[in-house]
């Protein structure tokens, strides 16, 4: 008898556009305190500053808009599942336009001001299923906004740890963060005899071997919402979140450190 197919995980369009749009805003009041020493500190990102960082933030927004802007595609070519592992050919792009965004906008308030009203503006007549020409490949406005909480989270992490900042996390942008890559995980290593655990938002199996079907499974990794996304984006090494004891792993195939990062 064949396994069980995985259902693909779905996600509210309404709560992702709240989350969106929360996480922005916390973004834009935590960075409107950034004093110019936080600003020209090092963002631990290649040679990013922390300006240049939080210039990037308004990157992930503004996409949305940008492409809300443009004709619509003619066919969707990016399934949501498929992002996680089309995002690092764009690394080179990214780092020029972030570079050039941040020297041509000094006043970072009204950078994010105006990309906080263009966003607002256009997702308040926008439809779920409006195709967007993303450089990736065209998504769903619905799926691509949920891949804006990737970003964001991801980074608002990234200014709170180099620029030393308590920018907090929306807890629905964090959710569906740490769901996408968690099952981005089960793509890339499919199969059921390890249980990865992220409470209180995600469990997923994957890795091939022996199917659990009762009971504790063999193979079992647990960690907490944070460390899976620094684990999933490259920020924390696998051995180093063991020793930290940030990561707890039990079974011969509970050893995920050959499997990531998912994102670079």
């Amino acid at each position: 008898m064949p396994p069980a197919r995985k259902r693909t995980r779905t996600y509210d369009p309404a709560k992702i556009r709240v989350a969106v749009l929360a996480q922005f805003r916390n973004v834009r009041q935590g960075v409107h305190t950034l004093t110019e020493e936080q600003l020209a500190r090092p963002a631990r990102l290649g040679e990013w500053s922390v300006r240049e960082l939080a210039a990037h933030l308004t990157m992930a927004v503004e996409t949305v808009s940008r492409n809300l802007d443009r004709p619509e595609p003619g066919a969707k070519e990016l399934a949501l599942l498929d992002w996680p592992f089309a995002t690092a050919a764009r690394a080179g792009d990214i780092a020029d336009g972030t570079r050039e965004l941040a020297r041509d906008n000094p006043d970072l308030d009204a950078l994010y001001a105006r990309v906080e009203q263009r966003i607002t503006e256009r997702l308040a007549t926008a439809p779920d299923d409006r195709l967007l020409a993303a450089r990736t490949g065209a998504m769903t406005l619905a799926d691509y906004l949920v891949t804006r909480t990737v970003e964001l989270v991801v980074h608002t992490d990234d200014l709170n740890r180099a620029a030393g900042a308590d920018i907090p996390l929306d807890r629905q942008a964090l959710a569906a963060c740490t769901r996408l890559l968690a099952d981005a995980l089960a793509v890339k290593a499919p199969g059921a005899s390890t249980e990865v655990r992220i409470p209180p938002y995600a469990v997923v199996q994957c890795v091939e071997g022996p199917r659990h079907t009762r009971g504790t499974p063999p193979n079992v990794v647990e960690t907490d919402p944070l460390t899976w996304i620094r684990l999933a984006t490259g920020r924390t090494e696998w051995k180093t979140a063991l020793d930290e004891a940030k990561v707890s792993a039990s079974g011969e195939r509970a050893d995920l450190g050959g499997l990531l990062p998912l994102m670079g």
